[in-house]
């Protein structure tokens, strides 16, 4: 741990904001946030986050974790990015599988070493559900809920999104990211700018029918599949553009050790409009939240 930084405290005392750094597998400071229970945690959850969404776009549904379940909840940023970002993305080497694996890794370790009497339990959003089990603690998670995540090949998009998937790897992605040297996301209208490996990576994977499952043991370690044992809940989104139901289902040949289900969210069951791929951690649409934690809990 390199520094804590108490930012808030309720009025009642049932709630604390603390204001984290800590280190990556390889050393990397990270930012982070930990929302903590006015009482001893009834366990710990690490939240990785998807491509291109900082921990602030988590920050409420992470504390009404806390406050409601008595959780004790770390949120943080990838390195190059958020909190955790280091002058210009143009001249950032980070790649996606630092995130996935060095950044994911370390605040998992952090997580156990802060918490190590409670349950160790992931959350995990798109890209923070796919690489897991090459975790150094991943031996100590006992349930794991993955959220619009799985192992996206491009061509298992909707055909409604096909024209704008083309374009983000054939033709605007490629030649933004070579002109300013990292994505720009906002400009272009693909969410937040994001470090042009990271943008190269996630395209060289999104390219194999196998994902990152191809290059085990070349251009990544081999991942402890035998220690990922935990309860597996995939959470799919039935209007999700990007993970759909079918490729969510995907997920548990990633983890053959563990015990997985699958839970479909349906707006119209939810009283909503739409949900999308992220929209399950927003406030508008907060009729989502209980059926990420239920299985958590039960």
């Amino acid at each position: 741990m390199l520094g804590v930084r108490r930012v808030a405290t309720s009025h009642f005392q049932k709630w604390q904001l603390e204001e984290i750094s800590f280190q990556a597998k390889d050393g990397r400071a990270l930012a982070g946030r930990l929302h903590l229970p006015g009482t001893e945690p009834r366990f710990a959850v690490v939240l990785h986050g998807g491509i291109g969404f900082p921990a602030s776009f988590y920050a409420d549904f992470a504390l009404w974790l806390a406050r409601t379940h008595d959780v004790a909840v770390l949120t943080y940023d990838y390195r190059d990015f958020g909190r955790s970002g280091s002058g210009s993305l143009s001249r950032s080497a980070t790649c996606l599988s630092h995130w996935a694996i060095d950044d994911q890794s370390g605040a998992l370790t952090y997580l156990a070493g802060r918490f190590p009497s409670v349950p160790l339990r992931v959350i995990g959003h798109s890209l923070g559900g796919q690489w897991l089990a090459f975790h150094d603690d991943i031996a100590k998670v006992d349930r794991v809920v993955a959220v619009a995540s799985g192992p996206t090949h491009w061509r298992d998009h909707p055909q409604s999104s096909f024209a704008r998937i083309l374009a983000f790897w054939w033709l605007l992605g490629p030649l933004a990211v070579t002109l300013f040297g990292y994505l720009p996301g906002r400009r272009l209208g693909f969410g937040a700018d994001i470090p042009g490996g990271v943008y190269w990576e996630w395209r060289h994977l999104c390219r194999q029918r196998d994902y990152h499952r191809a290059f085990w043991g070349t251009e990544y370690p081999v991942p402890g599949l035998d220690r990922a044992k935990f309860k597996l809940a995939m959470v799919a989104v039935e209007d999700d553009p990007l993970v759909s139901p079918a490729i969510a289902g995907k997920l548990a040949s990633y983890y053959p050790a563990a015990k997985a289900g699958l839970t479909l969210l349906r707006p119209i069951q939810l009283a909503l409009a739409s949900i999308g791929h992220a929209g399950a951690f927003t406030r508008k649409r907060k009729a989502c939240w209980p059926w990420l934690v239920a299985p958590l809990l039960d």
